[in-house]
């Protein structure tokens, strides 16, 4: 009875874990996540973003997991996410030191305000909180539980021998907490069952502060098992990194824990409180030994684990990690990279469809018609992996950014399309004929093409940044090329008034390709029209108010 107590209390534990990680993760994972990416610039702002996001989290899996999406998109360097994860491993303390106090009182609190948020609350976010309160509670509960269900034990001979015999060994004791985190995956759960323990007096001081060295190796295995399942060399550096800062410290320690037990027990004669200080003070201290020569260790693991060679075949999704798809706000940025991946082929087609045009190249036409495949094949992917993500699984943030990033993959998409199938037709009939523009019509239409590309990179920024200005400007830019069509339309009719033979023999291609770049230009502007909406920006529709007209003067009279 009292080992299936024991269980039952573990499993309260990490189900309250559980539910902490998820409300936090719903009500502000898109938020962490762009914090992250500000925080990445050096490594000791890092570390300091790895301590809050992950006392958040409470998880340095998924701190890790984020952080290792913008390693392996190439987005950031390796030595500011090895010190994200020397942050993220401080951060799981806070909430075991927390814990060591008798903090049973609150629990009742915490799930009426959990509940009250949960069941009343009028917004997402709120409803998410209350998820995460109620997981508080549910982990001082179980810890409660623990403390209780090891109390009438700590008489019992059998059960004192028993542990006293697997815990006799310190080595064995480190290997045992790795294997049990590695199965929990939650270090914070382990750390607090040791706790319990050796609060009871089940195990030695030795043998408390092995397990709890024990526990922090086994953090560090998940996240590496995690980042095998990519063939993407970069996705194991971070964690590889993390497991190696691990293994030397518990290396250098565990020689030595007799002497840092009987040191430690005159300090805090408390036993649950020796394991959770411990624990802090090993984090910190490897900290702040690994901090300044992050850069050795990163061109260590950049050596050891190279950049793979570029794939030849450009339908081959970059970004793309199945195993990130645990977390929504890290897989969104992982499709959302994949996205910018399909606009830079986008791109290279726009400027190749260009010289297609002007110089007559045939051999252009044919590899933008390749490319244009790639596309097609990239954004099923994309809305593939998205779809992945279940609504359930995201607050509404998060479905939000999910509908843009289909919504722009699409559009990318035709305008792949509008380039293979209308403006390489176009090249091909222009080729074929032997028809040359005009100066000035070649030089419009240069010109006119330029502006589309530039606009292309205007609606990447949208894109990736959300920002109310930059989505104004690119409308506006929408309205000025509108301006600068009708210009170059006029221009051309002008010389066909002229009557001049190179205008009259393009004409139709001239206007034809006018046509097709302002139709690509306008799916790049359409990203803009998603922000603007969210904040207001946009009216309903651009027609005037009917003017209702107003009666003759001898009207009324006469009808009366």
């Amino acid at each position: 009875m009292i080992l299936l107590d024991l269980m039952g209390g573990v499993a309260l534990l990490l189900w309250g874990l559980h539910m902490v990680r998820s409300g936090i993760v719903r009500a502000f994972g898109s938020d962490l996540r762009r914090f992250l990416g500000l925080a990445l610039r050096n490594r000791f702002l890092a570390f300091l973003a790895g301590i809050g996001v992950t006392a958040l989290l409470q998880s340095s899996t998924a701190t890790g997991l984020m952080t290792a999406s913008f390693v392996t998109g190439g987005t950031v360097d390796l030595v500011p996410a090895l010190a994200i994860m020397l942050g993220a491993n401080v951060g799981t303390t806070l909430i075991v030191q927390v814990l060591s106090f008798n903090v049973s009182a609150v629990a009742p609190v915490l799930f009426l305000v959990g509940v009250t948020a949960f069941k009343r609350g009028g917004t997402t976010r709120a409803r998410d909180l209350g998820r995460v309160a109620i997981g508080v509670g549910l982990m001082v509960l179980a810890l409660h539980i623990l403390l209780d269900t090891l109390a009438p034990a700590e008489n019992a001979p059998a059960v004192r021998t028993l542990l006293q015999a697997i815990t006799d060994e310190p080595l064995l004791c480190l290997l045992m907490a790795a294997a049990l985190t590695w199965a929990a995956h939650s270090s914070v759960t382990v750390v607090l069952l040791v706790m319990s323990l050796s609060f009871s007096n089940f195990i030695t001081p030795v043998a408390t502060l092995a397990l709890i060295l024990g526990a922090n190796l086994g953090s560090a295995i998940n996240p590496l098992i995690e980042g095998s399942q990519s063939d993407n060399p970069a996705s194991r550096r971070l964690p590889l990194g993390n497991l190696l800062n691990r293994l030397i410290g518990c290396a250098v320690v565990l020689p030595f824990l007799q002497p840092i037990a009987t040191f430690w027990m005159q300090l805090e004669p408390n036993p649950s409180r020796m394991a959770a200080d411990f624990h802090t003070v090993f984090n910190v201290a490897l900290a702040l030994v690994f901090i300044l020569p992050l850069n050795g260790l990163a061109a260590a693991l950049t050596r050891f684990l190279p950049d793979r060679p570029k794939p030849n075949d450009l339908s081959t999704p970059l970004y793309l990690d199945e195993t990130a798809l645990a977390s929504p706000s890290v897989a969104l940025a992982c499709a959302a990279r994949e996205t910018l991946h399909i606009g830079d082929i986008v791109e290279t087609m726009l400027r190749r469809a260009r010289t297609a045009i002007m110089t007559d190249d045939r051999k252009l036409v044919a590899e933008i018609c390749e490319m244009d495949d790639a596309v097609d094949k990239l954004d099923e992917a994309v809305k593939l992996y998205v779809t992945k993500l279940t609504r359930e699984s995201m607050n509404e943030r998060d479905g939000h950014r999910a509908m843009e990033i289909i919504s722009f993959s699409i559009n990318l998409e035709h305008v792949g399309d509008i380039i293979d199938k209308n403006l390489m037709d176009l090249a091909a009939k222009k080729i074929k004929r032997k028809i040359a523009f005009s100066k000035e019509g070649a030089a419009e239409l240069e010109a006119f093409h330029q502006g589309v590309i530039d606009n292309l990179k205007l609606a990447f920024s949208v894109f990736m940044s959300r920002d109310v200005g930059v989505a104004r400007q690119l409308v506006t830019e929408k309205a000025q090329l509108r301006a600068t069509e009708y210009a170059a339309a006029e221009s051309h009719f002008s010389r066909l008034r002229e009557g001049r033979a190179e205008s009259i023999e393009s004409s139709s291609l001239h206007l034809d390709i006018l046509r097709d770049l302002k139709r690509i230009h306008s799916h790049i502007c359409s990203v803009a029209y998603s922000v603007l909406e969210g904040t207001g920006e946009l009216q309903p529709s651009r027609l005037k108010a009917p003017v209702t007209p107003h009666p003759s003067p001898g009207s009324a009279a006469s009808s009366v």
